[in-house]
């Protein structure tokens, strides 16, 4: 198939379809005339990639991994332990930044309500 139909068969873009080639995600082979020619077995490529990028995986992390992932039901489950491995520490890298960010949201969220407070002070005394 062409890329228009790996992209009407997946939902992404063709952009996006040559961007995972550039970044060595897909492999579609070339025909003489330099069109790209994929095959069934990228569709399942693409849905891998859609996943771990909704994950927070970064490409260069997703080409590493995406030769030991396989299908278990609806999710994908790494079948190399020492994926598995990097997979648990991007997790911990994540829950880090997300910690990170709640304690900023919080101090914002301080800030703002101080600002609020002294502004419904001044306003009660006529300022």
């Amino acid at each position: 198939m062409f890329i228009g139909e790996l992209s009407r068969r997946t939902g992404v873009s063709t952009r996006s379809l040559r961007y995972y080639e550039q970044q060595g995600l897909l492999r579609p082979q070339r025909r003489a005339s330099g069109y790209r020619e994929f095959d069934d077995s990228d569709v399942t490529v693409v849905r891998r990639v859609r996943i771990l990028l909704a994950a927070g995986l970064n490409t260069d992390l997703i080409r590493e991994v995406l030769p030991c992932m396989t299908d278990e039901g609806a999710v994908l489950a790494p079948i190399c332990e020492e994926m598995a491995d990097g997979l648990r520490r991007e997790r911990d890298r994540l829950t880090s930044s997300i910690e990170q960010l709640q304690a900023a949201h919080a101090l914002l969220g301080s800030i703002i309500h101080a600002g609020e407070a002294i502004s419904a002070e001044a306003g009660r005394n006529g300022q």
